[in-house]
């Protein structure tokens, strides 16, 4: 066990330089809000994130593939789960996402497909949000959707939340992803097709707008993009810092609209707030110098997240590298014990 336990040694030194704890930014005015753990044991593939337009404090979030149709209502201050909404009538296949519209309705993306994105349709799922916290089942309007230009796989569904209109991030697997926009107001009769509008070059795996509809910020594991609003269209201004985590799935801005919460998924799962500042704000909290008519961000803006996005990527690639190594000592390690060495 020694040469095993010595070279495990060396790739937790060699990893650690490369991985220092995620710490998050404050926000704009004040201390950013705090992180909470996930304390419900059924919630294991915590998929989507949206914080609550009803009850302060709350966020609904769901599982990924493999479960039932069961939204839940997470309370920030404690992590457990306040109230579990069931679809009922709803053979949920791998649900994605979730976002609230101005119309105080909660929509649900089933919109993933593990299969490579070869599904011809995918369902987003609406319901109201309910004023009263407690265990329910409803029956939600279920909306057919279908891309332009052919099956995606996707994870990210963003409700804008002035317009209403639906928009979907496609996963970046080769080339660019996409950002599809939904009809004005979708339908429950028909197919509802949802055309390309712009390049969203991040392998996303959830998306938000600011409570204002001024931003859209979209995530992926080790990084995320952010983008001024204008006239329904997206202009990339800037990449917000992206906490280190297992498997980053869900993002979300706080109501203020100051700071962004990102989750996991796993077993009892952090969700970790990093606050914004410069023109990574919405143009509601007044920022002093964001004039809201569009622009790139400051020359200093950008390198400074550029320079979190590449330490995020670098700390992704040196967890793989550890991976590695541990598994290619484990194998020496039992050839050694096999050989009787």
């Amino acid at each position: 066990m020694r040469p095993f336990l010595a070279a495990l040694g060396i790739a937790v030194l060699v990893a650690l330089p490369a991985a220092p704890p995620a710490v998050a930014a404050p926000a704009a005015e004040g201390d950013a809000p705090s992180g909470f753990t996930i304390q419900d044991p059924r919630i294991k593939e915590s998929s989507g994130l949206a914080a609550s337009r009803t009850h302060p404090g709350v966020y609904w979030t769901h599982n990924d593939s493999g479960d039932v149709a069961n939204i839940f209502a997470v309370d920030s201050r404690t992590g457990r789960t306040v109230a579990t909404v069931r679809l009922g009538g709803i053979d949920a296949r791998d649900v994605e996402a979730v976002s609230i519209g101005p119309d105080g309705n909660i929509y649900v993306g089933d919109i993933g497909d593990n299969l490579g994105g070869t599904w011809p349709e995918v369902w987003i799922y609406r319901f109201p949000e309910p004023r009263t916290l407690r265990d329910a089942t409803v029956t939600p309007t279920r909306f057919t959707v279908r891309y332009e230009d052919g099956p995606r796989d996707a994870e990210s569904l963003m409700v804008h939340p002035t317009t209403g209109r639906a928009y979907i991030a496609s996963k970046k697997r080769s080339g660019k992803g996409a950002l599809y926009e939904g009809p004005e107001r979708l339908s429950a009769s028909g197919v509802n097709t949802f055309r390309r509008v712009a390049d969203i070059n991040v392998w996303a795996t959830d998306g938000a707008f600011s409570p204002d509809g001024s931003r859209l910020v979209v995530r992926g594991y080790f990084e995320a993009r952010a983008y001024r609003w204008r006239d329904g269209r997206p202009k990339e201004i800037g990449r917000p810092t992206v906490p280190l985590q297992r498997q980053g799935e869900s993002v979300t801005f706080t109501p203020d609209g100051r700071t962004l919460m990102y989750g996991t998924e796993g077993a009892s799962s952090r969700v970790t707030p990093v606050g914004l500042d410069g023109d990574l704000l919405p143009d509601s909290t007044g920022k002093p110098g964001d004039s809201g008519k569009g622009g790139d961000a400051p020359d200093d803006e950008a390198a400074t997240t550029g320079d979190d996005r590449d330490r995020n990527l670098a700390i992704g690639a040196g967890t793989v590298v550890v991976a590695a190594l541990l598994i290619i000592v484990l194998r020496k390690l039992f050839r050694g014990r096999a050989d009787g060495t």
